[in-house]
């Protein structure tokens, strides 16, 4: 037998605003209802349960166990009913908070500056952005949209491309006043070449040479973890590094760094990627942001 057809969810948003206000009359105000209509309602609920849900006495009101059982349900359901609704209007006008993660120095360089763009564009999303160089927990939902660099491990997660960056043997001016200008990848081995500190997939750098690839064991005086900390040492004056072009676009072109070994450079490529959450319930705010970065990452230039 059907149950009788009653508007059960504004029932129970009439009985939590009772139980939050302590009183039929003060849940009135808040509801802009009269205290009879509350009362009513209050009735019609019990007597569809058929339990009693409020003791009421002149000063005060109680819930039974009954009742206690029931506001505890109907927070729970209108809850459900708000993340409804939201995800659902979501996705017609993207609204909410993303949360963001990039390694610092690209991120510093290249996602930061468009940003403000971006919010421009959308003012009902607010973005929260984590410069770090740790990998972000995105299926873990503690970060919505991160940029990871390089080949991306087999997991469930959705990867949209943004771009890719090349790697390009620089130093400054100064330095090669100083210390002489190398023609060949072997020269290397007279310089003061700035490399990573931490453990890479290719120990050394590669070049191209005779249409073989070559790797060169190189040696210097300072290593870094992070190539802003290697071009700032580079612009110094202090020896040669290889980096991500990404880094060093400005400084090429104001000529405080200048590129070496080009006709050797072996063109390696790090495809670069936003990583998220997918399938069919991709939050909007989620989708603009990732297709604005892929959007401009790819007009700003070939290397993200």
């Amino acid at each position: 037998m059907p149950r009788e057809t009653t508007d059960r969810a504004g029932d129970m948003a009439v009985f939590a605003a009772i139980v939050r206000a302590g009183s039929l009359s003060g849940a009135a105000r808040a509801l802009g209802l009269t205290p009879s209509a509350v009362s009513r309602i209050v009735a019609r609920i019990e007597a569809r349960l058929g339990v009693r849900l409020i003791v009421r006495t002149t000063r005060r009101l109680h819930l039974t166990a009954e009742g206690e059982v029931y506001a505890r349900a109907a927070c729970r359901v209108l809850a459900d009913l708000d993340e409804v609704e939201s995800t659902i209007a979501d996705q017609a006008s993207p609204r909410g908070k993303v949360r963001v993660s990039a390694a610092t120095a690209h991120g510093r360089l290249v996602v930061v500056p468009l940003l403000a763009e971006f919010v421009a564009r959308h003012p009902e999303i607010t973005v929260e952005i984590d410069l770090s160089d740790q990998i972000a927990d995105v299926l873990g939902g503690r970060t919505d949209v991160a940029i990871r660099f390089g080949p991306l491990a087999d997991s469930p997660l959705t990867a949209r491309r943004l771009g890719e960056t090349g790697r390009m043997v620089v130093a400054a001016p100064s330095y090669l006043a100083r210390a002489g200008v190398p023609r060949v990848p072997a020269d290397l081995a007279r310089h003061n070449c700035l490399d990573f500190s931490f453990r890479r997939i290719e120990p050394g750098w590669p070049f191209r040479e005779a249409g073989r690839d070559v790797l060169l064991a190189v040696r210097g005086n300072l290593t870094a973890n992070s190539g802003e900390t290697l071009v700032q040492l580079a612009v110094q004056g202090v020896g040669i590094t290889r980096v991500g072009t990404f880094h060093i676009g400005e400084d090429l072109a104001a000529g405080r760094l200048v590129p070496l070994l080009e006709a050797y450079n072996p063109q390696d490529r790090e495809s670069i990627h936003a990583v998220f959450v997918g399938g069919a319930t991709v939050p909007a705010r989620v989708r603009v942001l990732v297709d604005f970065l892929a959007e401009r990452m790819r007009a700003r230039s070939p290397d993200g």
